[in-house]
């Protein structure tokens, strides 16, 4: 099968793209590289990268003819970076998803599954955060994120195309790079290994749902398989832990369990407690996670650390 992979070098984006080689698909990137690393797809010459941006109509276009599928990660991340930036960040996600949505139709491209965010919820009212959660997003990064779902949902109505939109939780594992815009997990797990202070925004009891990126392959993979799927499903580990407990794991984790920590106001955008229902997505496309987040950190931080000593 034919795939395009939007945003391959990224983070998600090349865990999936390594799964997909691993299946033997005939897989295509396109990738501009304002936030994905060449080094992500340098383990796969077979993948045909195409350099270029998903605003861009003909950049699509040569990347997307002859897919069956198309995986959307390509996007601006973060509620920080949107606040900082929010036109960009408008013209990535909305726009950007509109160019790719036309050159779905324009290929008549089988089912397109797309990358939204638990940050179209806004504040929570209710726990688990089930898909019918009233959405009212916070920052300029959550509505834009909501705008994409709803452009695909509606072509997905207009058109003969499927379209699922995953909206992750905090997803984390190898290739996640230190970002100060970033997952809380990255910038504090390479700050621990520089010996470098961390600072938790907040009292520290505040709540993530961490999950790791094999399960956001896994439920790519299944939402793109099975026929007759369209809508958008929470996609979390449908677990939660405080900050204040992740840390202590994370200082075993490293080895730095005398690592200096900070507190600070909490930021602008940033949610209390998080936590999803994942059944819509155990029901639709049979998604399962498999990684504790304990076994994950353990991996996670491996990887991190031989980023940390190459340099």
């Amino acid at each position: 099968m034919k795939v395009l992979v939007t945003g391959g070098a990224g983070f998600i984006g090349s865990n999936l793209v390594k799964r997909l080689v691993e299946d033997r698909h005939e897989v295509v990137v396109l990738d501009n590289f304002l936030s994905g690393h060449r080094k992500n797809l340098a383990p796969f010459p077979q993948v045909r990268l195409v350099e270029g941006d998903t605003r861009n109509a003909e950049d699509v276009d040569r990347s997307m003819e002859g897919a069956e599928v198309v995986f959307h990660l390509a996007a601006s991340v973060g509620n920080k970076r949107s606040i900082d930036e929010p036109r960009l960040d408008a013209d990535i996600n909305v726009m950007g998803t509109v160019t790719v949505l036309e050159a779905a139709r324009k290929f008549r491209v089988r089912k397109l599954v797309a990358s939204s965010s638990a940050g179209i919820f806004g504040e929570l009212r209710t726990f688990p955060i089930r898909e019918d959660h009233p959405v009212e997003p916070d920052t300029p990064y959550g509505s834009s994120k909501l705008c994409m779902e709803k452009h695909c949902l509606a072509y997905a109505k207009l058109y003969d195309l499927e379209a699922v939109c995953l909206r992750y939780f905090n997803v984390y594992g190898p290739n996640q790079r230190f970002d100060a815009y970033g997952n809380v997990i990255p910038i504090f797990v390479f700050k621990m290994l520089r010996g470098e202070p961390i600072t938790i925004f907040g009292d520290g009891d505040q709540t993530r749902d961490f999950v790791n990126v094999r399960d956001v392959v896994q439920a790519n993979l299944r939402a793109a398989s099975t026929n007759g799927v369209s809508g958008a499903f929470n996609l979390g580990s449908g677990t939660r832990v405080s900050i204040n407990a992740l840390v202590k794991l994370l200082k075993g984790r490293t080895g730095m369990k005398d690592a200096a920590v900070v507190y600070g106001p909490p930021r602008p955008g940033d949610v209390r407690d998080s936590l999803a229902d994942i059944t819509a997505s155990q029901r639709a496309f049979g998604y399962e996670p498999s990684m504790s987040l304990e076994q994950g950190l353990t991996e996670y931080v491996q990887w991190a650390r031989q980023e940390v000593e190459a340099r």
